[in-house]
């Protein structure tokens, strides 16, 4: 039996973790097309802060190269495509990403070579998109000279406690012997256990409802949100009380961003489209959560008129502009439709977030953000991101006056400091 050597395309939140996880045992070669990216990783540091310099630093030494030169992927007969597989602007699924990287592992691809997407997408996307550039570019065929594999990612970036390792992986494979042998291979690293899907279709189809069934969660309860808003009932309070029923599903509303939870949905919901059927839960989910940036601005703006009587010249502060808490992913971050929506009311809107690399949001959302709050006073303090480091700050330190309004969106602050939460 030959020596698995694997290669990891595409080193972000979800690529970094899965080539660390395998060079614990294995020869990996990390390949990205971002140099830059490439050059820091080689010096131990990891921007998206999911790697420690420590990790890095042995796995370089050992069994790990990261590279962004496509020679340096050759040798492999294992390679594992975790590129980002996001929407376009009409919110159908944008799979450019996914199919260069395919042509690429195409280029290299030699006889009895496995191909394993982790990407998020539709249930038959693998066999019926990827496989085909994989046959066009490597003069190979599909489950004779070469065989693929699916088996979903679950990173939680941010997330210090449910890492690789330690949660259930779905695998699944183009044959039965392949689906086996990918099986165990990732049973090699993965501590909690593995669950070997039947085809890749389903393992798919897995992967894209654990997202769609999240978002529609809190797609609920941002719907509650704004009824209760209008009868004047603290939605936090009412989810309190209702949380005492032993099987009540406790999410609670919110910004609802990121690459998985507010993109994934849209991948299903094209897939039935196409098949002749238009789903309502699913696309009435992300309508709902989609509007949540306006109807925070509308909240904001309600507030500030009841208070000043007008919004001229007020001055906003938005604590927080990542899609979720300690953490510095801003993909796809909700809270920029808050900015974009406050601005429009020409109101005057600073962010404030530690986490955040300051230069690629301004370059990607044209905003710039603040590493220490300006020494101004504010009209209206708005929460949108749970960070800890945000429990340090003295509200009274940046309000105007008693009137400036407190809108905590993650319920983050105790009751008596705020004016509203979500």
């Amino acid at each position: 039996m030959k020596e698995i050597k694997i290669a990891v395309i595409g080193l972000g939140y979800v690529g970094l973790p899965v080539a660390i996880a395998f060079a614990n045992k294995y020869k990996v070669t990390g390949f990205d097309i971002n140099n830059q990216r490439v050059i820091e990783l080689n010096k131990y540091n990891d921007v998206t802060l999911e790697v420690s310099e420590n990790s890095l630093k042995e796995r370089l030494t050992n069994n790990l190269k990261i590279t962004d030169e496509v020679r340096n992927i050759k040798e492999s007969n294992i390679y594992i495509i975790t590129v980002p597989t996001p929407i376009q602007k009409d919110k159908s699924p944008d799979l450019k990403p996914l199919l260069s990287a395919s042509k690429m592992v195409g280029e290299v691809l030699s006889k009895g070579d496995i191909v394993i997407y982790e990407s998020t997408v539709y249930p038959g996307c693998t066999e019926e998109e990827c496989v085909p550039v994989l046959e066009k570019f490597s003069g190979l065929s599909f489950n004779t000279d070469f065989y693929c594999g699916y088996s979903p990612e679950r990173i939680n970036p941010g997330d210090k406690q449910h890492t690789i390792e330690k949660i259930i992986k779905v695998t699944s494979g183009s044959t039965p012997d392949i689906a086996n042998k990918i099986d165990d291979l990732y049973s090699s690293i993965i501590k909690a256990g593995t669950h070997k899907a039947p085809t890749i279709k389903v393992a798919e189809a897995a992967k894209v409802i654990e997202n769609a069934q999240r978002d529609i969660n809190i797609a609920f309860v941002n719907e509650l949100a704004k009824i209760f808003s209008i009868m004047d009932i603290d939605t936090t309070e009412v989810l309190n009380a209702a949380s005492t029923k032993w099987n009540f599903l406790n999410f609670r509303p919110g910004l609802v961003g990121g690459h998985c939870i507010g993109v994934d949905p849209y991948y299903l919901a094209d897939k039935s489209q196409k098949m002749g059927y238009t789903p309502k839960i699913i696309l009435g989910g992300r309508e709902v959560n989609d509007s949540m940036g306006l109807h925070v601005v509308n909240e904001i703006t309600r507030l500030l008129v009841s208070v000043y009587g007008n919004l001229e010249n007020k001055n906003i502060l938005i604590l927080g502009s990542t899609f979720k808490e300690n953490c510095p992913d801003f993909r796809n971050t909700k809270v920029v439709d808050i900015i974009s929506n406050l601005k429009l009311k020409n109101l005057n809107v600073d962010v404030f977030d530690p986490w955040v690399d300051k230069i690629d949001f301004e370059k990607e959302y044209n905003q710039k953000i603040f590493s220490e709050i300006p020494q101004k006073k504010y009209n209206a303090i708005i929460l949108a991101v749970a960070h800890d480091t945000f429990k340090k700050i003295d509200l009274n330190d940046l309000m105007l006056d008693s009137n400036t309004v407190i809108y905590d969106i993650k319920s983050f602050y105790s009751k008596n400091l705020i004016t509203k939460r979500l």
